[in-house]
């Protein structure tokens, strides 16, 4: 029989926290808290949460080599009470699944988790399979935690809390073939029971999001819960229309999601889905055609529930910003392209920033020229100099394109081939793997991370030319009301970014050899930011690594106050760390999320000390390399205040 905690003691937990828990691993837990701090008078006022501090943890070695192919975690947290009180926590990781698993529908009956579908949401089937089993990710990325006024979901005990997970592709089918891109990407909403006591959640119902409303997505990879309670996700590495003929991978992608190679079309792909979640735990997804159509990573919605900056996960990139006509509604706006003015070099460079308008138009608008027009009715391009003055040279994923926009078309080029169309404006197209941002609305600094340093960053074919480290480097942008775009109109926003440099304690290290595990940067320093996301009420960066670099990959916690930069988690070898979303109060707690995605992803050059050792292992904790985690931080709560 499970024991049940009293009112007076759930007041005495509240009483302990003076601000939102982490949740607590289990009712043994929390009954060693209370018994700790002992009884349950509540008379005198509650403590109020002054800081919170990490303790790290050392990266896992072939020492105890389990712990490098599974999720490790053997931080801490120490919470800092106004009473002078120190409340530890030891950290710990608990899972939802691991994708493959049958879990529960909320019908009586069992889903698979992270199965792909076809546009009419029948099983997409592996035929190199002899059992044809249906496909499943091993890449759960951006998440969401969000609850509702109210829910109609049956069998919840506590409370109702919803998660929505995406997914960004699976990496190989049966035959080990690559499948990268080939699949169209499932969402899915999570019923979570939460457990009023401890926090703790568990998976009621899993939900496959119907996406044909949005003809199916396309890689989705970061995403961010908005203000207004949805779920943003993301398409990054949006098709290269021009040259859609003889892409075999964008053919498979319309075959599987279409039955037909031909049938899906390219400028449907590369925009902003958003997921709604409803009170039965069902969820309904439509597109934002009007963000421009970008390699979309990541995307932060400002305070003002306006202003929108995004990543841009391309060579060649750009920082983008979207400005709604309407608070909480992304389906009207400008769309501006900033320029890099670049002030220093070194360490990263810094720069100030200005701001080029793109245009501005609605999604219905571009959602109806995505479906009638075609790359040459837009723009003309041609990838050797055309020797005519009226093509306009500019950088374009690593190379160079020369382009003459068709009469009239500006609109369409805007928000339809907006890469080059922002490159052909004047913008600085010269960022390399923009991936997560984040904002510090406190301080109004927004947080963009560099997952690699290079190319284009550094040789000035996009306005920017830096040094700095390959493996890349998380930036701070100020943020300040006021300012105007390039043809001095004022911008109708609050949240406007002025400038751009990185973080000292967040850039990375390269390393001039491996070192004795095989790490191609320091693992004591970040290194390939991938996920970022800010705690207000933490005071508190975190960061997940997507490293070529790392043998682990690695989840930090960054605060900004203190600038201590702390280990709070190691990823199987060869897994990203993906999913990650820090949530600062759902009834009463705090949750950091965190997946990952393809452990044992194995580079020769930076696993090779370590692949033979722990391929086995990963094989047997994840299905044989095919399965990959969802899953959350919990505490366990400490004995001893000082």
């Amino acid at each position: 029989m499970t024991e049940q905690l009293d009112s007076s003691r759930r007041s005495l937990l509240k009483f302990l926290s003076g601000a939102p828990l982490l949740p607590l691993a289990g009712g043994s837990a929390t009954a060693a808290l209370l018994a700790a701090c002992g009884g349950g008078d509540t008379a005198a006022p509650a403590p109020q949460l002054m800081s919170v501090s990490f303790s790290g943890m050392a990266a896992p070695t072939l020492a105890d080599a389990p712990k490098m192919a599974t999720t490790t975690v053997a931080s801490a947290m120490q919470a800092l009470y106004s009473d002078g009180k120190t409340v530890p926590y030891g950290l710990a990781y608990q899972t939802f699944f691991i994708t493959g698993a049958q879990v529960p529908n909320g019908s009586g009956g069992t889903t698979l988790a992270g199965g792909y579908w076809d546009i009419n949401n029948k099983p997409i089937l592996d035929k190199t399979d002899p059992n044809s089993r249906q496909f499943f990710s091993d890449a759960p990325d951006g998440t969401s935690l969000l609850k509702l006024a109210s829910t109609t979901v049956t069998g919840i005990k506590g409370n109702a809390v919803f998660a929505v997970v995406q997914f960004e592709y699976t990496t190989r089918n049966v035959k080990g073939d690559s499948v990268y891109g080939m699949l169209p990407s499932p969402i899915a909403v999570l019923t979570l029971d939460q457990d009023k006591a401890t926090g703790a959640l568990t998976l009621v119902k899993y939900h496959n999001v119907d996406t044909s409303p949005a003809n199916g997505l396309w890689i989705t990879c970061g995403a961010s819960r908005s203000p207004w309670n949805t779920h943003l996700s993301s398409e990054e590495y949006e098709p290269d229309a021009t040259t859609i003929a003889s892409n075999t991978q964008f053919a498979n992608f319309s075959t599987n999601l279409y039955g037909d190679a031909t049938k899906a079309n390219p400028y449907h792909y590369g925009h902003l889905p958003e997921i709604t979640v409803n009170p039965d735990g069902t969820g309904s997804c439509k597109k934002h055609y009007c963000l421009g159509r970008i390699s979309h990573e990541l995307v932060q919605v400002m305070p003002d529930e306006r202003t929108t900056l995004m990543g841009d996960d391309a060579t060649n990139g750009g920082l983008f910003m979207f400005v709604a006509d309407k608070a909480r509604d992304l389906s009207s706006g400008t769309l501006y392209v900033a320029k890099w003015n670049q002030k220093t070099t070194d360490n990263g460079g810094s720069a100030t920033l200005s701001w080029i308008k793109l245009g501005s138009s609605t999604s219905a608008e571009i959602k109806a020229l995505a479906d009638q027009l075609k790359a040459a009715d837009i723009m003309d391009v041609k990838t050797a100099d055309p020797a005519d003055a009226s093509y306009t040279k500019i950088p374009f994923s690593g190379k160079f394109n020369w382009v003459k926009i068709v009469p009239g078309m500006e609109k369409a080029a805007a928000f339809l081939e907006t890469h080059r169309y922002a490159a052909l404006k004047g913008g600085s197209m010269g960022f390399t793997k923009m991936e997560g941002t984040t904002v510090n609305a406190k301080d109004k600094i927004a947080y963009s991370a560099i997952a690699a340093i290079g190319s284009a960053m550094t040789n000035g074919s996009g306005g920017i030319s830096i040094k700095g480290p390959s493996a890349g480097a998380v930036y701070a942008l100020n943020m300040k009301a006021g300012q105007v775009d390039n043809t001095g109109a004022a911008i109708n926003s609050e949240w406007v970014p002025v400038d751009m440099a990185a973080v000292p304690a967040l850039l990375s290290e390269d390393l001039k050899t491996a070192d004795a595990l095989g790490n191609l940067a320091n693992p004591d320093k970040v290194a390939n930011p991938d996920n970022i996301k800010f705690s207000e009420k933490l005071r508190t960066l975190f960061i997940g690594e997507d490293s070529g670099t790392h043998v682990n990959n690695f989840l930090w916690a960054y605060n900004v106050d203190t600038k201590a930069l702390t280990r709070i988690l190691s990823t199987p070898s060869g897994a990203e760390s993906t999913g990650l979303h820090a949530v600062d109060d759902i009834n009463g707690f705090a949750y950091i999320m965190s997946n990952f995605q393809h452990a044992g992803d194995w580079e020769s050059a930076l696993h090779g000390k370590v692949q033979a050792t722990l391929d086995p292992l990963i094989r047997a904790n994840y299905r044989d390399r095919y399965g990959a985690a969802v899953g959350y931080l919990t505490g366990f709560p400490g004995l001893s205040f000082s």
